[in-house]
């Protein structure tokens, strides 16, 4: 069975937060929200849930860091133990810094694979644009109609009531 798709584009950013908020109420299932830049508010309006991608960025960065002080403590205490100026072998002040620009790069980068993961990017990707001026100066919304009938006059007075200048149906 083939899905009915609606692609309304629209030229202002308040135009796509009123809309988003309005589909959401006839309960449309809003597949995705194209966008030349980030719009603050619109995941809230959408019902995302909160990203966990800052967890990920915590939970490496505490790695990295954790790797990097028992990896000094292995080379100056057990491996390679050299007295330099009487100072201890386990001096954990002499390591901060070095740990905190290891926690710091490893948080980074992780969380940078993290996203190419979850956002299923990666070298070669063809895009695949919904309207060409969707990265330029418009803002684009795709949602499905969840209903049994699809009443068209209904999601066109819709649209239309918000601002929409192009509305498209597709077939999925």
């Amino acid at each position: 069975m083939s899905r009915r798709l609606f692609v309304a584009t629209f030229e202002r950013e308040q135009d796509i937060l009123a809309v988003t908020g309005a589909v959401r109420q006839h309960n449309w299932n809003i597949l995705d929200i194209y966008s030349p830049y980030a719009v603050h508010g619109l995941d809230k309006k959408m019902g995302l849930p909160p990203s966990r991608l800052p967890w990920v960025c915590f939970a490496l960065g505490l790695v990295g860091a954790s790797a990097k002080v028992g990896f000094e403590y292995w080379a100056s205490w057990l491996d390679w133990p050299v007295n330099v100026g009487g100072k201890p072998w386990d001096s954990l002040p002499a390591f901060v810094p070095l740990t905190f620009e290891i926690m710091v790069l490893f948080a980074g980068v992780s969380t940078v694979m993290a996203l190419f993961i979850v956002s299923r990017l990666f070298p070669g990707k063809k895009p695949q644009l919904i309207s060409p001026r969707v990265t330029n100066d418009q803002f684009a919304l795709v949602f499905e109609h969840t209903g049994g009938n699809v009443d068209i006059d209904e999601v066109h007075h819709l649209l239309k009531s918000y601002n929409a200048v192009g509305i498209e149906e597709r077939v999925a």
